[in-house]
């Protein structure tokens, strides 16, 4: 399996974001988890937004961060399973909230504050575990403005960012 050295991106304002989002969701296929990391207010939930319209997510379902349901599943071209896990302290909480069970379904998942996630997790579970994932990481540079760092062990997600790379370049 090979792995996307990976790409920076500047998103002027909070619909780039989201296009940037819709972009990839049009590229990923069932099964990719997407780790999403950076400050609150860096655009996370912005990028899933735009993730649901790339995955077919009907326009009647409006995208909102689940900080306290922890889960929102919306359906689509695949699944949408969007979690947050900004209240989460114990990674014991992670089976409880049935993390395990969608990583291994039929969808997408968009983890917000990835961070979370022990480093174990990320590097076995997910490298050994899962085929396809994708970890963006997300920098305030101003009101408007985020840098967001991508990388990728999916070939078609891969292929999309050195597209990517030379647009916005």
């Amino acid at each position: 399996m090979s792995h996307f050295a990976g790409i920076q991106v500047i998103t002027r304002c909070l619909e780039e974001t989201q296009l940037l989002g819709r972009k990839i969701g049009t590229s990923i296929s069932a099964g990719t988890v997407i780790c999403l990391t950076g400050d609150l207010g860096s655009g996370k939930t912005s990028f899933v937004q735009g993730l649901a319209v790339g995955l077919g997510v009907p326009d009647d379902y409006y995208i909102t961060s689940p900080t306290y349901v922890l889960i929102n599943e919306y359906p689509g071209r695949y699944p949408l399973f969007h979690v947050d896990l900004y209240r989460i302290e114990d990674p014991v909480d992670f089976e409880d909230i049935g993390l395990y069970e969608i990583l291994h379904g039929r969808g997408v998942v968009a983890v917000e504050w990835a961070d979370k996630l022990s480093k174990d997790f990320l590097s076995e579970y997910l490298a050994e575990y899962l085929a396809e994932y994708l970890t963006i990481h997300f920098e305030i540079l101003n009101d408007e403005s985020r840098k967001l760092t991508i990388s990728s062990n999916v070939p078609e997600v891969s292929a999309l960012m050195e597209r990517i790379a030379k647009e916005w370049a």
